[in-house]
């Protein structure tokens, strides 16, 4: 899980490499360029090994080495000056995704973030999401898509963190009793554990929340995909008539048939009715999402 504030590069570094970031938490560092191995380091060596070959040359003939020595000397500096650049820029993968995983630290979570419980719970969190998103009442504008999209992520991340921290402290409670405690400690313990209790019920409610959202919208899906159906079966219906009266079947009569327009309707009425409802409960979801 990532931040969806992070920038789309970072974010799909961090998507793309969790179990480096894992090894990058248990304190894996890349490796650097050893002592004097580095280009600029043995570009500037190279140049003070030239000045003191050059500086003897002068000491015996004259102005002709001062010269050499000088344009050798521009050249070092330039070499030692690209040597630098190029450094900067060819910096490794696993040393850029170090850097932004220390620098974005806060902004991204890896299932080791989360016990049972909140994996689960977590997992119907982006089950409802993603179902949001995907849908073809979203995709095609019947929903507010663009407030879906601005919205759900956030409210997703938010479920995401609350969890993270929730499960550290319920794996700390549980290490903290595993040996056994006094009288005294459960009685000093037992407000903490209904911290954790309330806490769960209300990032289980967020949960249920975009649950409902998510079966609303389900209800429009289902109601969109069947009244195209309809639509489908109405425009071929002059053809089926014209095979009725070519056939000499037309006696049989066909009631169904002249119900479909009606059916139709009813679909129509029944979608803008579930879109209605994922409104109401789209603006219930609403709101600024905590921060801490």
């Amino acid at each position: 899980m990532v931040d969806p504030g992070l920038p789309p590069e970072v974010a799909g570094l961090f998507r793309a490499n969790p179990s480096m970031l894992r090894r990058i938490r248990a304190g894996w560092r890349p490796l650097e360029n050893p002592p004097g191995k580095s280009p600029v380091a043995l570009a500037v060596a190279g140049m003070f090994a030239a000045v003191g070959f050059l500086a003897l040359l002068s000491l015996e003939g004259g102005a002709a080495p001062s010269v050499l020595l000088f344009f050798m000397l521009l050249y070092f500096v330039s070499a030692a000056i690209r040597a630098a650049r190029d450094s900067e820029e060819s910096e490794s993968p696993e040393q850029e995704l170090y850097e932004f995983a220390h620098r974005y630290r806060d902004s991204y979570l890896l299932p080791d973030d989360f016990d049972a419980d909140a994996s689960r719970l977590l997992g119907r969190t982006r089950q409802a999401v993603d179902s949001v998103l995907r849908s073809r009442v979203n995709t095609e504008g019947l929903l507010d898509d663009v407030r879906n999209a601005v919205m759900l992520p956030p409210r997703e991340w938010e479920v995401a963190r609350l969890l993270a921290k929730l499960s550290s402290l319920r794996g700390e409670h549980r290490d903290l009793v595993r040996d056994g405690i006094s009288v005294e400690v459960e009685a000093a313990m037992k407000p903490l554990e209904r911290v954790l209790a309330g806490s769960e019920s209300a990032v289980t409610a967020k949960v249920e929340a975009l649950e409902r959202y998510a079966a609303h919208v389900a209800d429009a899906e289902r109601a969109y995909r069947a009244r195209g159906q309809i639509e489908a079966l109405v425009e071929r219906l002059p053809r089926y008539e014209e095979l009725l009266a070519e056939s000499g079947a037309d006696t049989l009569g066909m009631p169904e048939i002249g119900r479909l327009t009606g059916e139709a309707g009813e679909l129509e009425r029944a979608l803008r009715a579930s879109i209605r409802s994922a409104h109401e409960l789209f603006r219930h979801l609403e709101g600024p999402a905590p921060s801490g």
